[in-house]
């Protein structure tokens, strides 16, 4: 293997863990660049903070290989984990220490130099929102305080990596938003792995999102991609002269007809339309122009998008809807 590119900071390829006979982890592959923000999403079991804990060193796969920043983590682990920093999701805090206290003691393990100790902490610190709590007792902020000092010890030592496990639990909004606004600020200087259930989360940090199920990797994409998933992929549709439903499903860009208990249908784009030129191609306005020459008497039009969480439900539904048709094959 040689060094990887200066801009790749991550390089996980065919990871699994086993627990007993359970496969924990399942071929997972990825990469993770310097100035990116990558949410590593899924429910809770489905393998993240298992693959957090491999990335730090902090638990050995049963197969596969791990590089940060161009260095074997099995090889030489001391090297390797110089370069990244880590929160668990229970933040390793001193309570009974002061902020500086606790950062000071951070910057010693991490083997900063002393005549340079003071200038790193300063600089966690500002990044932090933490300058004006220097010298009060971690125990005595509140939930959101005491998660800015877990990020601040992950980045005291200035890694190239940080990884971020769970960092909003148990956060009111206004603290969640000030740390995802800060998670933002970290990817100037560093690559960041955020791991997270949360979905509004991943859709307020991240650049890329990858969404784990049951151990494996179910997708794997940009925000960008995402958005253009979640563009309008079906409409409803109320109409007081109700055409025959093959009539309107033979309408442009209209994939499929579904007839709803209160008496309207929803319409499902064909699947080309679900694109980013779905603008371009809206087939409302076929709808709407066969609606006024038919009389059809068009009363309701109401988009419908396909959210975050419905490209997660479905993903992780089919994957499980597969199992259950294995296992029955099997079972035959």
């Amino acid at each position: 293997m040689t060094l990887m590119d200066n801009q790749v900071l991550v390089r996980v390829e065919h990871l699994y863990r086993y627990y007993g006979e359970t496969c924990a982890l399942n071929d997972v592959s990825f990469e993770v660049s310097r100035g990116e923000v990558l949410g590593f999403l899924g429910p809770n079991g489905a393998g993240k903070s298992t693959t957090m804990q491999i990335l730090s060193g902090n638990l050995a796969p049963s197969a596969g290989r791990v590089w940060i920043n161009g260095v074997d983590i099995l090889k030489q682990p001391k090297q390797a984990k110089a370069a990244l920093g880590y929160l668990p999701d229970q933040p390793p805090l001193y309570r009974e220490l002061t902020v500086n206290e606790y950062l000071q003691y951070c910057a010693r393990l991490h083997r900063i130099p002393r005549g340079e100790q003071r200038i790193a902490i300063e600089r966690a610190k500002q990044r932090c929102g933490l300058t004006e709590v220097g010298k009060r007792l971690i125990g005595n902020l509140s939930k959101g305080y005491q998660q800015r000092v877990g990020i601040a010890q992950a980045i005291v030592h200035m890694p190239a990596l940080v990884i971020l496990d769970e960092p909003t639990v148990g956060l009111d909004p206004i603290q969640m938003r000030e740390i995802r606004a800060l998670i933002r600020e970290l990817s100037g200087e560093h690559g960041v792995i955020l791991s997270t259930h949360i979905l509004p989360e991943i859709q307020a940090t991240c650049d890329r999102v990858q969404i784990i199920n049951k151990g494996q990797l179910m997708l794997s994409d940009t925000l960008a991609g995402l958005q253009a998933r979640m563009h309008s992929s079906s409409m409803v549709v109320g109409l007081h002269n109700m055409p025959p439903l093959a009539e309107l499903a033979a309408l442009p860009g209209i994939g499929s007809v579904e007839l709803l208990a209160d008496g309207r249908v929803r319409l499902h784009h064909a699947s080309h339309h679900v694109s980013h030129n779905i603008l371009e191609h809206n087939p409302a306005e076929a709808l709407v122009a066969r609606a006024v020459q038919q009389g059809w008497r068009l009363y309701e039009l109401i988009p419908e998008r396909v959210s975050l969480e419905q490209i997660f439900v479905d993903i992780t539904r089919t994957e499980q809807h597969e199992a259950d048709d294995v296992a029955r094959d099997e079972a035959a």
